[in-house]
């Protein structure tokens, strides 16, 4: 009942104000997201701007990077601004899919099966290590990530109402991992790529860092978990011209018909490269889609979503050069 009063009330709180009020609020509150996450993960600014637009859209992120370099502490600084409940799993080679799920446990005193609820029962999840666990196990995500629900011997049960999953993976080390199947890789809206940071951020941390402390922060918390959602219903009001639709499925296009690329985006790679260009133009204030919105999210939404010519991995090319070449042989519309 009070969870039920919070999103009613928060749900009050938008209704009757003019959708430019509505996004700038989330603008607003999306730079003070974005600035305490900073603070606390340093040199990842475009990154963090990524994830939380993700998070707006409901999609889910694939984070590669070397270890080191502040995923975990990521994903964690976010649940804190959200007040929202994060979990953690970390995925080895024996790992079950009850391990991720949950399973049915049998009650000696009431005589019947209950259910346990594994890990994936939380609103942020951080999947660590991926692609170190078997495909079967991967598989249990699917059904989650898709449809918000788990299902046990045909029984399903649905997953908070904010469900965002964080999996991350070492793009340097092979032995001992298995490939992330396609289907699996369309299920993420955002790949990004955890980079070094530069000079200065990572002076400054070497500077400020006290070895006998947790670099974790205590953030506070900036947005509800009601309040989010109710972003999402926002955003989808974010108006999209005809002229930029063309434009996204052009992309789209010409990534099924590029000469380098063996298999092009899905059309679910399409709605998540639209969708994403909704969340970008309300964090920069706007109420409408422009061309440079697609632009800014298209290497994150489709960089996981194509797959190279083997002649051309060979020769060295990356799936964000191909997908520059693309972006700049598309024509813009005015």
């Amino acid at each position: 009942m009070e969870e039920q009063k919070k999103q009613a009330g928060s749900e009050l709180e938008l209704s009757g104000v003019s959708l430019s009020d509505k996004i700038e609020k989330i603008q607003r509150i999306s730079e003070d997201v974005i600035h305490a996450i900073s603070r606390a993960v340093k040199g990842q600014t475009t990154n963090i701007r990524y994830l939380w637009q993700s998070i707006l859209i409901g999609g889910h992120v694939l984070l590669e990077g070397v270890p080191g370099l502040g995923k975990t502490l990521l994903v964690r600084s976010l649940a804190q601004v959200i007040d929202g409940k994060s979990a953690r799993i970390q995925f080895t080679p024996d790992l079950m899919p009850s391990d991720v799920t949950g399973n049915k446990i049998f009650d000696l005193q009431t005589g019947r099966f209950s259910y346990r609820k594994g890990p994936i029962f939380t609103n942020v999840l951080l999947a660590d290590e991926i692609n170190r666990t078997p495909p079967k196990t991967q598989a249990a995500l699917l059904e989650a990530m898709e449809e918000q629900q788990v299902t046990i011997d045909g029984e399903t049960f649905p997953l908070p109402k904010l469900f965002f999953v964080v999996a991350t993976q070492n793009p340097i080390e092979y032995e001992g991992t298995y490939v992330l199947p396609e289907a699996q890789l369309d299920r993420f809206s955002t790949k990004l790529i955890i980079g070094y940071p530069d000079k200065e951020e990572e002076k400054k941390l070497l500077t400020t860092h006290r070895f006998h402390e947790r670099r974790e922060k205590e953030l506070s918390r900036i947005i509800t978990i009601d309040e989010l959602l109710a972003f999402r219903e926002v955003i989808e009001q974010v108006t999209v011209s005809e002229a930029v639709v063309e434009y996204v499925h052009a992309i789209i296009t010409e990534t099924r018909n590029h000469p380098k690329i063996l298999l092009g985006a899905s059309p679910r790679a399409g709605l998540s490269l639209l969708a994403l260009s909704k969340a970008e133009a309300a964090i920069n204030g706007r109420t409408y889609v422009t061309p440079d919105d697609v632009k800014v999210v298209t290497k994150p939404s489709l960089r996981h979503r194509i797959l190279l010519q083997p002649d051309g991995e060979l020769e060295g090319w990356s799936s964000d050069e191909v997908l520059e070449e693309i972006i700049e042989s598309v024509v813009v519309p005015r």
